[in-house]
């Protein structure tokens, strides 16, 4: 079934595809081949006190600590872009930089994560895809866009942070163990995403801009992205917009996977003045809308259930924007380093409901629109202080959130307010040996549907290091953390005017632990880590009650390990990931049910990339496979989770032409597998059939860069 609309952006996109690959002239410029990079090891420095100075407008990047993920080298001109700030130390981190995000070409959120086997990303549809990390559903780690904290838990069958994997520039994700200056609610880690600024596009005062297209062939998707940028005496604007139009894909038995269609807009804009003092203001709005038919339940196929009278599919409408301020000092001095961060962000969610009967005949007899809201108010004030060993950054924090149901039959709300004060620091004794060690104290104030407040104060910590054991060819990290997270808002959709909080809720409260070797030699880097999450009361996405109560809660343990090899060669790279991952509720093996905002069964996840620039010639390949084995540790009655295996291979040109111009091909899924993700909802289920993965696709993309 499609969803009738007109043909504009259909049309639009096919003048996009069109401009891009007609409209460029042929000259002498040569294009540099980058891949992405293995970062050095942290050197921590003692820096000298200075006077302001006039700031540089080239960026620095932070080197990254020894446990960084193998990858290969870029081209020598160009460093390659991680996420600002500081970097991990001894923690199970890992950095997804510019040049990685354009070797992958992701089109959702799960591309953005792939050759990651201990991430996972649920569901094949992007507005209902949710980030796993070592099992943990991503509303139990502090994610940011920006700085800004993100509050999206509005519908348990769509996505958390649906976000359009164009706009970003960086990605980094501390698993498990994450720094007090991540920010609140870090139960399992964190997630850190950047989007692309004016000079991460240009070096000095000027104009450029770009246009990429791409067509899919697997639903006949085509999705077009047009940037425009410019910096000019001190000032800096940036405008971004990508829309997506197609129909629904087939997965690899060659059926149609109904209500998978592509119907997106997203933009981002930036405006930015740097002073000559250094000091450095900034302004931004991101926003991405998708409106289409999805299935009923968006993060399954298709559930049989007793209501025979529900429709197969429905329209999902979800917005989400973030609007976030900036200030920071270019010129920093040892005492002096500040960074003011002051965001909003909203996801709403708007589905149309509906009752019926069964008898005589399957009869919808009621419709009505039932919207979700969720949204956050939130900044900080920080400044990191520079001595002999290291720097210490120290701030304080707050986050007023909100869960809003309108309904024409059931109104409710929540709202939390938390403020903080946190400090971390990270220094090397001697050298060698680098430390990173932290706490936050967070107050809370809960108010519950019932309209009563409700207070309460917790301790968060954290220690984590490396220690270099032979020079830079062997290093060992730890770290272990306490989190104290409040009571986290409950989904929008299952809020109940009827409510009863009885003696009221418990805060929710995490341990980590993480260990690991990374050993280098030559190219070669091989690495192992182990980690165990602990979550106690965890409150439950699952609709109750007045007899039940408001507070459903469950204990999460997620465990295991990872291991890791690669090797690269200057002009490309290989590496092969494994991980081995099982995670209980209440004691029981994991299930996408009960695991619903919580946790997801994992298993084994095997990953192997590689990718090759052939010099002087503009060509450069690439591929990756994904195996997930059967996986058996499951509730008793349940059959075990099918194994799969995904191959992928892309190939990309760049000719020597007058503008930087880019060809690729992608082909995903070659062997036309049929599958769903492991943290794909339902596949454990008899009554469930779950959202297929798309069967073989090729991708065709053009970028011109000007």
């Amino acid at each position: 079934m499609r969803h009738i609309r007109s043909n504009g952006p259909r049309s639009a996109a096919i003048i996009v595809s069109a401009a891009v690959s007609c409209g460029l002239g042929i000259g002498s410029k040569a294009v540099a081949q980058e891949q992405p990079a293995e970062l050095p090891p942290l050197e921590v420095t003692a820096k000298q006190a200075s006077k302001k100075k006039k700031a540089s407008p080239a960026k620095t990047t932070q080197p990254a600590p020894a446990s960084a993920p193998v990858a290969a080298a870029p081209a020598a001109n160009k460093a390659p872009i991680t996420v600002s700030g500081e970097p991990s130390i001894g923690t199970n981190t890992t950095e997804i930089s510019s040049q990685d995000l354009e070797r992958l070409n992701p089109t959702d959120i799960k591309g953005v994560f792939s050759g990651q086997p201990g991430i996972l990303v649920g569901s094949s549809l992007p507005m209902s895809q949710k980030v796993y990390v070592n099992g943990i559903e991503e509303t139990n780690l502090a994610v940011t866009v920006d700085g800004a904290a993100q509050n999206n838990k509005v519908f348990h069958h769509n996505g958390t942070n649906l976000i359009d994997p164009s706009l970003l520039k960086a990605v980094r994700v501390d698993a498990g163990v994450a720094p007090a200056d991540a920010g609140f609610g870090a139960l399992a880690g964190s997630i850190a995403y950047e989007t692309k600024d004016v000079g991460d596009l240009l070096d000095r005062d000027g104009f450029g801009g770009f246009v990429k297209s791409v067509f899919n062939t697997n639903g006949n998707v085509f999705t077009n992205t047009v940037a425009g940028y410019g910096m000019a005496n001190g000032f800096e604007i940036l405008g971004h917009f990508s829309f997506g139009d197609g129909d629904d894909f087939e997965a690899g038995n060659g059926k149609t996977v109904e209500g998978t269609e592509t119907n997106f807009l997203s933009g981002l804009g930036k405006l930015a003045y740097q002073a000559p003092t250094g000091d450095r203001f900034e302004i931004s709005h991101e926003r991405l809308n998708d409106d289409a038919l999805r299935p009923y339940r968006a993060n399954a196929g298709h559930i049989s259930t007793p209501r025979l009278w529900e429709p197969r599919v429905r329209n999902y409408e979800l917005n989400r924007q973030t609007t976030v301020f900036n200030y920071s000092d270019a010129t920093p001095t040892n005492l002096w380093n500040p960074k003011v961060v002051v965001a909003y962000s909203k996801t709403d969610v708007t589905v149309p409901s509906f009752s019926g009967t069964n008898l005589p005949t399957p009869t919808i007899t009621d419709t009505w629109t039932t919207a979700g809201e969720t949204d956050s108010f939130n900044g900080k004030v920080e400044n990191k202080f520079t001595f002999g060993l290291g720097n210490v950054v120290a701030g304080v924090d707050f986050n007023k959130s909100r869960a809003i149901l309108d309904d024409e039959y059931e109104k409710a709300r929540e709202e939390s307010f938390v403020v903080g004060l946190y400090a971390q620091a990270r220094v090397e004794p001697v050298r060698g040996t680098r430390l990173s060690f932290g706490g936050r104290s967070d107050h809370q104030e809960f108010t519950g549907q019932d309209g009563i407040d409700r207070s309460d104060n917790g301790l968060s910590g954290n220690i984590s290091g490396e220690q270099d054991l032979i020079g830079n060819f062997l290093t060992a990290k730890a770290g272990v953390s306490h989190v104290w997270a409040g009571v986290p808002l409950a989904e929008n959709f299952i809020l109940n005017p009827s409510w009863n909080y009885f003696g009221g809720p418990e805060s929710v409260e995490a341990d980590n632990y993480t260990a690991g070797l990374v050993a280098r030699y030559k190219g070669w880097t091989l690495e192992g880590t182990v980690f165990r999450t602990e979550i106690d009361n965890a409150r439950v996405a699952a609709w109750s009650n007045g007899v039940q109560g408001a507070i459903r809660t469950r204990d999460i343990e997620s465990e295991g390990y990872e291991l890791g090899v690669g090797y690269e060669w200057g002009n490309g790279f290989l590496r092969v990931k494994y991980a081995n991952i099982d995670v209980s509720i209440n004691g029981q093996p994991a299930d996408t049910d009960t695991g619903n905002y919580v946790a997801t069964p994992v298993g084994e996840i095997i990953t192997i990339t590689g990718a090759h620039t052939f010099v002087g010639t503009g060509w450069t390949v690439g591929g990756d496979i994904e195996f997930a084995p059967e996986y058996d540790r499951v509730i008793a009655g349940s059959p075990p989770y099918k194994a799969y295996q995904v191959f992928n291979a892309f190939a990309e040109y760049q000719p020597d032409w007058t503008y930087d111009v880019t060809f690729r091909l992608d082909v995903r899924n070659i062997f036309d597998e049929t599958y769903s993700d492991r943290a794909t909802y339902g596949s454990e289920f008899g009554n469930v059939a779950p959202l297929y993965e798309p069967g073989r696709s090729f991708l065709l993309s053009t970028t011109a860069k000007f």
